[in-house]
């Protein structure tokens, strides 16, 4: 189930000046937004493997990239966590 401000503090943040001031101090942007305390948890501590299913994908990589993971270790975070849960169902 996706979480919708969750996805709306990723979207905004493909605005350059809010990208900016995230990369500076995540803390006043986050307070911008009614995240639960594990979802901000989360967020501060790039959990990718609480926020990926819960927002969409596309969002959750350029979020990632924003962050300054790079795109390969975006990608490779990603992967690992579908290669996980193929081993829970498996």
């Amino acid at each position: 189930m996706t979480d919708y401000w969750l996805s709306k503090l990723f979207f905004d943040l493909q605005n350059p000046s809010v990208g900016a001031e995230w990369r500076k101090n995540r803390a006043p942007i986050l307070d911008r937004y009614p995240l639960s305390p594990d979802i901000r948890a989360a967020v501060l501590n790039d959990d990718v493997a609480v926020l990926a299913p819960r927002v969409n994908a596309y969002l959750l990589r350029f979020y990632l990239t924003n962050c300054g993971i790079s795109d390969a270790d975006a990608i490779a975070k990603l992967k690992t966590l579908q290669t996980s849960e193929e081993a829970t169902r498996g």
